[in-house]
Order: C-alpha cells, then structure tokens, then sequence
C-alpha cells in the first residue's frame, strides 16, 4: 500500500473527497497540510491505496506519494 497526501483548494472539497474515498472503501483521514507540501487550502486527506486508479475525483488541487519521510507530487490539476 502506499501513502498519498490530497491537498485541495477548499475545505469543502477535502470533506467531499474524503466522503467518496470512505465510499469506495478506501483508508483515508482529514489532517493539516504537511509542511513539506503547498497547497490553498490547510486540510488535506491522507490515505493508503495501492495506486490512483479509479481515485482521481472531484476537485483535487494535488496529490503525492509519502516514502522516507518525503512528499513526491504524482498528480497534479492542471
């Protein structure tokens, strides 16, 4: 499993994220934005999935993998 860290540009979009990824089964959890990662808004959603596929929804600012005490951007909205 790996760990990925959402950042989005709104609090309200972090809160829907969070409740299609509880949909879908997903471990996941609202926190503060890490340090090491930028991102509008200050709530984030961490959470363990094997990969993205079928996770990119809604208004997702960024994602990135979380390994060695290192955020590496993945997916970003462009």
């Amino acid at each position: 499993m790996n760990n990925y860290v959402a950042t989005f540009y709104s609090h309200y979009d972090a809160l829907m994220y969070f409740s299609f990824l509880q949909e879908q089964g997903v471990e996941a959890k609202l926190a503060p934005v890490p340090r090491k990662v930028s991102a509008s808004c200050g709530t984030c959603v961490l959470f363990f999935a094997k990969n993205l596929e079928g996770l990119i929804d809604g208004e997702i600012e960024a994602i990135y993998l979380q390994a060695d005490n290192k955020a590496k951007l993945v997916w970003a909205d462009e």
